[in-house]
């Protein structure tokens, strides 16, 4: 990395990395009176009556101080408070974009650690907790017990603390990888500092034996008699009665190294002389004390972990203080104690033995991950950390006696999930609501990995009941490959089922008029699409998701041969779900009809206001065009405007209006001014477009242009649930359009279990149980 680089992405726009972003609108006077004075003494007086009413009127409950006095910033030392902002800076960037954590930077201009006690003594008001940050030993070891005695917030030296959280995890599996027990391993420290220190005496509550601990500093062994000129109370607690006294000494026959020192600490011959399978967690930064590639060259049977990204197992503090911080807050805790740290530890490692999304491993250009020497701990990228730690954190403070507040586990977790974004909050609940009544989901490309993988998620989860079709053989030895237990995945081969000859003449029964044959009926069920979209039809199956690795019209012109669109319906059509920040939409259509009619184009309104009611919203729809109601004469318009009046006629209660344009749509100002008498009065969260090619290319825009997430294409309209998979969809987006599959499976279906093709169209039905 150039140095050029890093001072403009510095510099680049508005300087430094954080802002404070107004979190209600003070666009007019009312809303000025209401912010400040007058309205403003109203909370100022509940919370002087009620002090816990600052958590429900103020930010406090969302807010870190991220405290530093200078004194030991990074690799760069003392280089002072006002030096090391934007550390600080990036630190608040880390807890916003992690956990949604708010943050103000706090750089202390004192060396004193009393000045920095005191400082923090008075943020107590202010603030829910507080990050400690680069402050030297040992002055962060006293300005950490002093807050901790005298304040009733949660407060974390993350140089202490973090470290020893994530390397603890790393060590849990990494011993169980190499068969060793913790009781008996012999660890060796290089570097005593604060991060030393603390991660040591969590590997002893972890299991590890204090006395085969040994730590050295800049002046080798600590050992009990030492010198006292580089000693201070909290190395002492490790001086033991030891032989060695340099590190090379104290390596011959260690199990673990840990390194929290300086580059080249730790050398080659080093490595040789310590004991079978050993542990080297090299951590110095930026560069190691020994590299990787060095340890591989004398050592094949090593497990390495370094603090860096571009080597296997990084030991990142990232993957701690926003999630340890997040359990913290949520429950109003009044410290971090060891329970805390404890339970984030052994959620991070037990984390690491489960699936890895693909999602996660592409962004680490890997093509997939597996639990062992190269993957001891998850990586400081993987959304699911937030939603390990944190719970296990809040439980253990709640359990340890020391949170102020309590919720409901699964609520919790929904909670969290909707601070990654909203396309996970909104996926989430259609995962919950999929789990209650999971449906039977068949695959057409079962001999794929990807599907493979996708459908232990779903049995695992309790979402879907998966039906692979393939060669068993094949996707057997696929699954064994890959380390994937097929327990609940049923497989079915469309060459040598049972099933042919009765799917045949089912087949050759419906299309025998439009010119096929019964052979050709049977020649077409060696296509998984094709038996699988028969499967659902004849009721073997309720869902079908395909399409993975096929165009898209590959997919959908089989299942509408075979299945059809709804006879109440008699139109498919294809949505996306687009979220963004602050809101989600849903675009239609985007992958069926070319050049739909005024009538087509209401019910691919109808349809898409279905779905958006049962994913439990209000569809507000726009019926989009270059004219606002009438302002410009052409078919095109018209077509729109006629779309509205058929609405209007078949669906009176529906909140939807046009034609208008795509701003209008989103601003209730223009709305309200120039066309009071719009049925629209709200942003617009349905967009229904004039033809295919303007909702494909809109679509694709706002998701690439726009950042907004992007989930489908959802297929509505049709008389049994189809699905269809992108290109190269991942793994959690085939698990996702499982889920939208089962709960369009249980829309169809009544208490009695029967399927709705009563005379009301289908997506009326869905409304109507929502």
């Amino acid at each position: 990395m150039k140095r050029q680089d890093a001072l403009d992405y510095h510099a680049k726009g508005r300087p430094g990395k954080i802002a404070v972003v107004p979190t209600k609108p003070l666009g007019n006077q009312r809303d000025l009176a209401l912010a400040y004075s007058p309205g403003v003494a109203e909370p100022c007086l509940d919370i002087q009556k009620t002090p816990e009413d600052a958590y429900r009127y103020t930010a406090k409950g969302n807010l870190v101080a991220v405290v530093t006095n200078g004194t030991a910033v990074l690799g760069l030392g003392n280089i002072g408070a006002l030096a090391g902002k934007p550390v600080m800076e990036g630190k608040g960037n880390l807890f916003k974009t992690f956990a949604d954590i708010d943050v103000f930077d706090l750089e202390v201009g004192s060396e004193d650690p009393k000045d920095v006690v005191k400082f923090c003594q008075l943020l107590e008001p202010t603030v829910g907790g507080i990050n400690l940050e680069d402050i030297k030993a040992p002055d962060c070891f006293y300005v950490e017990e002093e807050l901790r005695k005298t304040l009733k917030i949660p407060v974390f030296h993350d140089d202490q603390h973090g470290t020893a959280i994530i390397s603890g995890a790393a060590l849990l599996n990494a011993v169980e990888v190499v068969g060793k027990d913790l009781a008996k391993i012999r660890v060796v420290f290089s570097g005593a500092g604060a991060a030393a220190i603390s991660t040591a005496e969590h590997y002893i509550r972890l299991g590890v034996t204090r006395e085969h601990i040994i730590m050295c500093d800049r002046e080798g062994v600590i050992y009990e008699g030492r010198p006292t000129k580089h000693m201070d109370p909290y190395k002492a607690r490790f001086a033991g009665k030891f032989t060695q006294r340099t590190l090379a000494e104290a390596l011959e026959g260690a199990d673990v190294f840990v390194g929290l020192s300086a580059a080249g600490a730790v050398t080659g011959e080093m490595v040789k002389k310590m004991a079978d399978k050993p542990i080297i967690f090299a951590l110095a930064n930026p560069v190691p004390e020994i590299l990787p590639h060095e340890v591989r060259a004398v050592r094949s049977d090593a497990i390495i972990a370094t603090g860096r990204s571009d080597y296997a197992n990084q030991i990142n503090n990232v993957l701690c203080f926003p999630f340890i911080f997040r359990g913290a807050l949520d429950v109003r805790a009044t410290t971090i104690n060891e329970e805390m740290k404890m339970a984030a530890t052994r959620a991070l490692a037990a984390l690491a033995k489960e699936d890895v999304p693909d999602a996660v491993s592409q962004l680490y250009g890997l093509k997939s991950v597996k639990f062992g020497p190269e993957y001891l701990i998850p990586f400081p990228f993987d959304p699911r950390v937030l939603l390990w730690v944190a719970p296990a954190v809040a439980w253990a403070a709640i359990a340890s006696g020391v949170a102020n507040h309590v919720f409901d586990h699964d609520d919790y977790r929904e909670q969290l999930e909707g601070r990654l974004g909203r396309a996970r909050g909104i996926m989430r609940g259609i995962m919950n609501r999929a789990h209650h009544d999971p449906k039977r989901v068949v695959f057409p490309e079962g001999e794929d990995l990807k599907i493979i993988r996708a459908a232990q998620i779903l049995v695992d989860e309790g979402i879907a009941q998966p039906v692979l079709l393939g060669r068993e053989g094949t996707i057997r030895e696929l699954a064994e490959a890959g380390g994937v237990p097929l327990t609940g995945i049923r497989i079915e081969d469309p060459a040598t089922s049972k099933q042919r000859d009765r799917y045949a003449q089912y087949l050759w029964q419906l299309r025998q008029r439009k010119g096929l044959s019964l052979a050709e009926a049977h020649q077409r069920l060696y296509k998984g699409i094709y038996f699988g979209s028969v499967m659902v039809a004849v009721g073997d199956a309720d869902a079908i998701v395909g399409g993975l690795g096929k165009h898209y019209p590959e997919t959908i012109r089989p299942a509408l041969e075979v299945i059809g669109a709804h006879p109440n319906v008699g139109l498919a059509s294809g949505l996306y779900m687009l979220v963004f920040d602050k809101h989600v939409i849903f675009c239609g259509d985007t992958t069926v009809n070319i050049e739909p009619k005024a009538e087509q184009l209401a019910q691919i309104a109808i349809s898409a206001a279905g779905l958006v009611t049962n994913f439990g919203q209000i569809p507000k729809v726009a019926m989009l065009s270059f004219s606002n109601f009438g302002s410009v004469k052409h078919p095109e318009a018209e077509k729109m405007a006629r779309a509205v009046q058929i609405l209007r006629e078949r669906r009176p209660e529906l909140v939807v209006d046009g034609e208008m344009q795509a701003d209008t749509a989103f601003s209730p100002e223009i709305l309200a001014s120039r066309y009071p008498f719009s049925k629209l009065k709200e942003e617009a969260n349905v967009l229904i477009f004039p033809n295919l090619s303007a909702g494909n290319i809109a679509y694709k825009l706002l998701a690439k242009l726009g950042g907004a997430t992007a989930i489908g294409p959802i297929l509505v309209g049709m008389a049994h649930p189809v699905h269809v998979l992108e290109q190269g969809a991942d793994v959690q987006e085939i698990v996702n359009m499982a889920a939208v599959a089962v709960i369009d499976a249980q829309w169809r279906v009544r208490g009695n279990g029967k399927a709705r093709v009563s005379g009301e169209s289908a997506e009326a039905a869905f409304a109507e149980t929502n």
